[in-house]
């Protein structure tokens, strides 16, 4: 699996002739299953379970690529791998060319992992405090130091903090922080889990906005961002990858992926949920009835459809429906659910 990407938000990136700064091929993890002590005792070595198995992928300068799943797909040991944390059984994986295992200080130098864990600041220290700190153990000299520090402040905003300890600062402001200490090493790759869990909505979007404008569009980072929000799945990455039991069950372009799983889904707003032909839409094979529900005082109902053809086949779709005497308030264009999207992917990856 090649993937390859050139893009502004909203924007299908163009493929890239660039060498990708993060390559991996054939990647494969496995560790011991958890036993009981009496198990333990009867053999003292069982045989080890398989966490990622034959990955491969590509992430190319200014390009997010996300990685999606359940709970224990992969995703946190594939980015540890990358990361040099842990070492794969087989399979390679290079940073900027430089290979994960045989050339691990040198990867550390140009990759970053950002992990959301805001108990990794020193909360008594102030924000350019926890910097300086940071680029200590980076051995930066004090130049460098001073220059570097702030410029990660401007770019994350937090420039105006002055000496207000990070205990006190908000969840959005920490995980500004928590950047800016991974932009110290100028890295060319950085690698997010979970980057907006603490945040709230409103938080969460300016941060993606951040992220998009600093990393991809003005330093050309590789990103790969493991995550469970559907925003960050389709408005921040250019492609997502599904994973289940470590494998790669669908990838593609994240603003084509859905609609290749599952179809275009539609909202309609009706007041006839059981009308004749919406029934006879799905009897038909024109449309799949996916979910409905009551809305607002509870007399007008959502109605979603999953309907393949594209546009053409939505009009015909709507016109029936008006035709047929249908009251439609609204019918829109809808994005299924992240949960759904990564079932319909886990099934069809199983039924091949």
């Amino acid at each position: 699996m090649t993937l390859a990407a050139d893009t502004t938000e909203g924007t299908p990136r163009e493929p890239s002739a660039e060498a990708p700064l993060v390559r991996v091929v054939e990647l494969w993890k496995a560790f011991p299953a958890p036993r009981s002590l009496r198990d333990v005792l009867r053999q003292p070595f069982g045989p080890p379970v398989p966490v990622v198995v034959d990955v491969s992928l590509d992430v190319h300068a200014g390009e997010f690529v996300g990685l999606l799943g359940p709970n224990g797909a992969g995703k946190t040991t594939l980015l540890k791998m990358l990361a040099t944390l842990i070492v794969p059984d087989r399979g390679t994986a290079t940073i900027a060319g430089h290979d994960v295992v045989s050339d691990a200080a040198k990867v550390r130098r140009v990759i970053a992992p950002v992990l959301a864990s805001e108990r990794s600041l020193y909360w008594r220290l102030s924000a350019r405090e926890n910097l300086e700190l940071f680029a200590a153990l980076l051995r930066l000299t004090k130049d460098e130091t001073a220059s570097r520090v702030d410029d990660a402040l401007d770019v994350v905003g937090l420039r105006d903090t002055g000496r207000k300890m990070v205990g006190q600062f908000s969840a959005g402001m920490m995980q500004r922080l928590l950047v800016a200490r991974a932009l110290l090493g100028h890295p060319r790759v950085l690698l997010l889990d979970e980057p907006t869990r603490s945040l709230d909505p409103t938080a969460a979007h300016s941060f993606r906005s951040f992220l998009r404008e600093e990393l991809a569009a003005r330093r050309r980072c590789a990103v790969l961002i493991a995550t469970h929000r559907t925003e960050e799945a389709f408005e921040l990455c250019d492609r997502v990858v599904v994973m289940n039991r470590g494998r790669v069950a669908a990838e593609g372009q994240a603003s084509t992926l859905g609609e290749t799983l599952m179809g275009s889904r539609y909202a309609v707003w009706t007041l006839e949920p059981n009308h004749a032909v919406l029934a006879e839409l799905v009897t038909s094979g024109r449309a799949r009835r996916v979910a409905a529900r009551s809305e607002g005082d509870g007399r007008w109902w959502r109605v979603d459809l999953e309907i393949e053809g594209g546009d053409d086949a939505a009009r015909d779709v709507l016109r029936s429906l008006v035709s047929s005497g249908v009251s439609v308030a609204r019918f829109e264009r809808v994005t299924a659910p992240l949960g759904e999207l990564i079932e319909r992917a886990i099934g069809r990856s199983a039924r091949r």
